[in-house]
């Protein structure tokens, strides 16, 4: 007997980025470090991706393909300015808390 493996519908991919969204939201709120934050966002960022190419898929439309170009654009963007800001947090204070942040004034 043969079974041929299907590919899952739209409604599984939406739901994995409903998950990676909230995994990503969650983690935003509830982590101190800068560098987590930044993971997170970019948790946030890719479960985005997946709904723009799931809805693209599903209206046979490529449009949503060439959103999720920019949008990575945009977050190999900020990961080249936040690390570089972080690394500079680092020298600075040894430490990449956003509780401690709020003092380097001056």
């Amino acid at each position: 007997m043969f079974f041929a493996i299907t590919r899952p519908g739209a409604d599984a991919y939406l739901l994995l980025a409903v998950a990676i969204f909230m995994i990503g939201a969650l983690g935003f709120l509830v982590r101190k470090s800068a560098l987590v934050m930044f993971m997170c966002v970019e948790l946030m960022l890719n479960a985005v991706n997946l709904t723009l190419i799931t809805f693209g898929a599903k209206l046979n439309d490529l449009s949503g393909q060439i959103f999720v170009f920019f949008i990575l654009v945009v977050a190999a963007v900020e990961v080249m300015v936040g690390l570089g800001i972080l690394i500079a947090i680092f020298r600075r204070r040894a430490n990449t808390s956003v509780d401690n942040l709020s003092r380097m004034r001056g």
